[in-house]
């Protein structure tokens, strides 16, 4: 019986010191997935922000090449596309 009494506190204290070195490593882990999910994010951002500019760009872009005067000179000197007089203009009415 004096020797459980006696052993009790060393495998106690195993226990104790094995509880806090698995503690340890699972924070350290913890930590260190957390760092790299953090500069994933952080690319990822910067991405995205990029990708905003590109988008912004395109729409200006998209927007010069789709003006009235554009395509009305596009029209007349590529294509050689020509006003129609009004003589020859119909409207059709639906009913």
């Amino acid at each position: 019986m004096q020797i459980l009494i006696r052993r009790q506190p060393v495998v106690m204290t195993t226990v104790l010191v094995c509880v806090g070195f698995f503690s340890a490593l699972a924070l350290i882990y913890t930590k260190h997935e957390s760092r790299k999910l953090f500069i994933e994010l952080e690319q990822l951002t910067s991405e995205r922000d990029e990708l905003n500019i590109e988008w912004g760009q395109l729409q200006i872009e998209q927007s010069t090449w789709a003006t009235h005067a554009r395509i009305e000179k596009v029209a007349l000197e590529e294509l050689s596309l020509a006003r129609p007089a009004t003589s020859e203009i119909f409207v059709i009415e639906r009913q």
